[in-house]
């Protein structure tokens, strides 16, 4: 278990976007920095994008993007550019990550509304989101609320329902004004009253994030999306994770591997600066939860397409991911 609780606030959300913000905030320091030589500019870069890591350990992505810009440094480092020609690819390669991010989240998009879509057969489909995972948490397209955008554009979208994300309220504050802003036909709901959603309405499929995903198609995502996948089996309402393949990390062989940050407790304790719960009352704060493969009955949406969890480690494999 990983505490943060006291040293650290919520600045940027969303694992594809705490990547992204994590290495162009180093290229916009690179610009603004001068070195003596390579030696002194691969030693910062190493120096600073590792410590970004630390800041958010449940989603891999900001660590896979450290190790892969870490790599490519040093392979400039090795090679016959010069220092001013280095600091210009290394800036290149963060701004690259915007366009990359997009395309990518459009393909998951696309992807997943092809998956729902053929289950359901002429009408026009309900679906159920959790936390935010849209234009707000990435480069400005989205994983699960990428799906749902899709389904909108393709005209079959009848109702978005998101879920108020408790303590930190993502749903209701981003994702929300995300479905207002594009005219996408959203509803709000409690995150204690996703049961009765599922049991009184036709609920068509849930589609989630995912700040990790571990070799077996164990998924961590934000607390409270294993209670809707528990829910959602129970409803026979197909459950699908939405991800990115940066957010695949095929070095941890299962869920309980992955490390849970803790959040403040006044995120569950106080609303918009007021108390209201009873003073000396203990809290517990994961900001996360890690769903078994087993609940996934949707698939992993990817953009490479759609798995079953236990497809996922041999078609990466096959992808040399």
């Amino acid at each position: 278990m990983v505490s943060n609780a006291k040293r650290y606030t919520t600045e940027v959300r969303g694992a594809p976007a705490i990547a992204i913000v994590g290495c162009l905030s180093l290229a916009t320091e690179l610009i603004h920095s001068s070195f003596k030589d390579k030696d002194e500019l691969l030693k910062a870069i190493s120096e600073k994008i590792h410590y970004l890591v630390t800041a958010r350990p449940t989603a891999v992505n900001m660590k896979r993007a450290a190790d892969q810009l870490t790599s490519f440094s040093k392979r400039l480092h090795r090679e016959n550019v010069s220092l001013a020609e280095m600091v210009s690819l290394v800036i290149e390669w963060c701004q690259k990550m915007l366009e990359d991010d997009v395309s990518t989240n459009k393909k998951i998009g696309d992807f997943g509304a092809e998956s729902i879509l053929k289950s359901v057969k002429d009408r026009k489909v309900k679906l159920l989101t959790h936390c935010n995972t849209g234009s707000l948490a990435t480069a400005g397209y989205g994983t699960a609320l990428g799906v749902v955008r899709s389904i909108y554009g393709s005209g079959q979208l009848a109702q978005a329902y998101c879920t108020e994300t408790r303590p930190y309220n993502q749903g209701a504050r981003l994702t929300a004004y995300e479905l207002v802003f594009e005219k996408m036909p959203g509803v709000l709901i409690c995150d204690s009253m996703a049961g009765a959603l599922m049991n009184n309405h036709k609920i068509d499929a849930v589609v989630v994030g995912a700040d990790r995903v571990t070799r077996n198609g164990d998924t961590a995502n934000k607390i409270g999306t294993y209670q809707l996948a528990v829910v959602a089996k129970h409803h026979n309402v197909p459950f699908y994770v939405c991800a990115p393949t940066t957010s695949i990390d095929l070095s941890l062989a299962e869920g309980k591997d992955i490390p849970i940050e803790e959040r403040p407790h006044t995120e569950m304790t106080d609303v918009a600066g007021v108390r209201i719960a009873s003073p000396g009352i203990s809290c517990w704060n994961p900001a996360f939860d890690v769903t078994p493969a087993e609940l996934i009955t949707g698939g992993i949406v990817t953009e490479l397409g759609v798995f079953k969890p236990a497809e996922l480690y041999d078609r990466l494999r096959a992808q040399k991911l």
